[in-house]
Parts: C-alpha cells; sequence; structure tokens
C-alpha cells in the first residue's frame, strides 16, 4: 500500500509499504478514507521535531474497518470509524476517568513502528477503546465526512481548550490563534454558550471563518497592543475565558495580560520556543487559573458527534485545500507557506 513517510526535514516521500495486517486479538486494520495534516506535523517537518528517517507521520484520520481481532467487540468488518489522534486501551485508571491521553497502554500514529494516518490504510491498537463507530451513509456524504474527521483532533482540541478556559453561558471568551484550532475553540466556546467571543488573528480569511463560527469581534493586533483592545472591548476588565492556541512565549504572555481577574486560561497550543511567558505571582495575585494540555479527544467525541452529525455545529470550513494521497507532501508545503490553513487528504 502507499503511506507518507519523513526521511528529513522538508523531506516527505509518498512510498510503498506492507499492507497491515491484525497482530493481536485486539487489534483492527482500517481502510482510511481521509485524513489530514495537522499543524503540529509541521514540527517533525521543519526537523524540530526529531523522528527516524522513514517514519510514518499523521495522527488523523477516518476510515471502514477491513479486519478485527478476535477480541474486539464494538465495531467489525464494514463499520465506519473515526478515531482519535492517539490509541488507548479504554479499561486503565486513567481512561476511565477520560484523560485517555494518559492511557497506560496508549500512543499515538507514527510512532516508531506503528502506522501513521497519511497512508491507505493501518493497524488500530485496542480498537475497542479507540475506535467510534459513525453512521455508514456519511461515507458517501463528501461535506459530512471533513466534518467528521475533525473529531479525530482539532475539534476536540478546541473543546478541550474551551472547557478549560471555562467558556459557558454569559462569559466572554477570549481565542489566541487562527489556525484550525484556535477556530475549532471559537465554535466550542460558541456550543458552550459564551456570550462574547473575541478572536485574536491577522488573516482576514481565518477571521472570517471565525466570524462564522460565532466571534462576536476581532483584534488584529498582537502583543501590547492586542491587550490594550482586547481591554477596551472588556471595560478594561479583561476575558472571563481565554484559549491559548499557538504555543509561543509571546502568546502565553498575552493570554494572562487579557485574562479577567477570577478568569482562566485554556491551552492547547503545542509550547516552543524558549519559555512559556508565566509569571505566577501575576497569576496568583489576579487568581487566574491554567488549565489545558494535550486535550482527551477520544473521551469528547461521543459528546460532539451527535452535533456535528445533526449539523448543529460544522466545522468543516476549517479545510480550505485538497489534496490525493499521492500529493501529500505539497499539503505540507502549503501549510508550512501559509498558503493554506487545514489539508484534507482524500483516498477514494
Amino acid at each position: 500500500m502507499r503511506a507518507t513517510t519523513i526521511h528529513a526535514p522538508f523531506e516527505l516521500r509518498v512510498e510503498e509499504v506492507p499492507e497491515p495486517v491484525v497482530q493481536l486479538p485486539t487489534d483492527a486494520v482500517v481502510r482510511v478514507l481521509r485524513a489530514c495534516i495537522c499543524g503540529s506535523d509541521l514540527w517533525a517537518y521543519r526537523g524540530e521535531a526529531a523522528r527516524q528517517p522513514g517514519q510514518r507521520i499523521g495522527h488523523e484520520f477516518l476510515g471502514v474497518v477491513e479486519e478485527t481481532g478476535s477480541e474486539v467487540s464494538t465495531v467489525r468488518r464494514g463499520d465506519l470509524v473515526v478515531a482519535p489522534f492517539m490509541w488507548s486501551d479504554g479499561v486503565c485508571d486513567y481512561c476511565r476517568e477520560g484523560l485517555t491521553t494518559s492511557c497506560e497502554h496508549g500512543g499515538v500514529w507514527g510512532a516508531v513502528g506503528y502506522d501513521g494516518g497519511q497512508g491507505e490504510a493501518l493497524r488500530v491498537p485496542f480498537a475497542d477503546g479507540t475506535l467510534v463507530q459513525v453512521p455508514k451513509d456519511a461515507a458517501s456524504d463528501d461535506h459530512l465526512l471533513s466534518a467528521l474527521l475533525t473529531l479525530s483532533d482539532v475539534l476536540g482540541t478546541g473543546h478541550h481548550a474551551a472547557l478549560g478556559a471555562g467558556a459557558r453561558p454569559g462569559a466572554t471568551v477570549a481565542v489566541i490563534g487562527d489556525g484550525a484550532v484556535g477556530l475549532c475553540a471559537v465554535l466550542a466556546a460558541k456550543r458552550l454558550g459564551a456570550e462574547r467571543i473575541i478572536a485574536l488573528g491577522r488573516h482576514e480569511v481565518r477571521t472570517d471563518i471565525a466570524r462564522r463560527f460565532g466571534a462576536t469581534d476581532v483584534v488584529a493586533e498582537r502583543g501590547d497592543a492586542a491587550v490594550e483592545a482586547v481591554r477596551e472591548l472588556t471595560r478594561g476588565q479583561g476575558a472571563h475565558a481565554v484559549v491559548e492556541a499557538v504555543g509561543t512565549e509571546q502568546s502565553m504572555r498575552t493570554a494572562v495580560n487579557i485574562a479577567r481577574d477570577g478568569g482562566a486560561i485554556g491551552f492547547v497550543g503545542v509550547p516552543h520556543g524558549s519559555g512559556t511567558g508565566l509569571d505566577l505571582g501575576v497569576m496568583f495575585d489576579r487568581n487566574i487559573a491554567l488549565r489545558g494540555g494535550v486535550a482527551p479527544v477520544r473521551a469528547y467525541i461521543p459528546d460532539l458527534l451527535p452535533d456535528v452529525l445533526d449539523g448543529t455545529i460544522d466545522p468543516s470550513p476549517v479545510f480550505d485545500m485538497t489534496v490525493g494521497i499521492e500529493d501529500v507532501p505539497a499539503g505540507y508545503k502549503a501549510m508550512d507557506e501559509r498558503t493554506a490553513l487545514k489539508v484534507l487528504v482524500t483516498n477514494g
């Protein structure tokens, strides 16, 4: 079969690899229908996250079950399924508590020795704990497939950020970052009932999507100017809930400075750079809480899925470029150069 592999910074190849097979009774093999490229994939692409030459890549996908191990009971051959970006056994203490990303037996697609999502098929460990069945007729609806694919990562991650920040009815929410996760955080905050949503971003095409998703205000400034703008919009108080979806020192400093006293920051931007920009003294004095981290999206899928299926929320506009599997390297290039927001990969 064909799969995307990474060999060096900026060197991706789509090449022949062995077809996946069931190795353990808890495995399933899934034929991928849709996958996508994540902003976090770019760290490996740029050489800022180490990868072994030839390692698989990609962690967001949905597809059709082709084969299951003898102990798999929740999905069967022919089922359409979506997978979170990490697999989990579903039964350990962490999984039962909803923190599936800390599963004692979990892992991430594309890890050394495991298949990646940007290929034609892959072996799924712990299929019962990992895969979520969705209606089979969605396979013939391209628009719905795109929306469902966001459940594998960006929608659940945006939801995690909004929850961590304390988005709720009547609250003012500020979202730092106009990437796919930030935009999904806007959508999540709207779904959770936020009264006012301030999107911080500089790219008009993206902030237009933010408005479509529920943003009431857009702030294009950065740094001190952004803080001043948000304060002006909130009578000098700041936002009850702040989502940090970038991961830089500047963005975290902005998050602290635009948070209202007694508010909270939900951080899901993968930290990168020399520091975090956190001043614990400031946070202590102003009673600002910090929550977030790697999103346990498997725990959120059952809650979010019905709203995607009935159209209450439609996160599909985050995909603004579509490629076939052979053109995945071009998709990475487009995202790296910021000519694409998020790239959808079709596979039949």
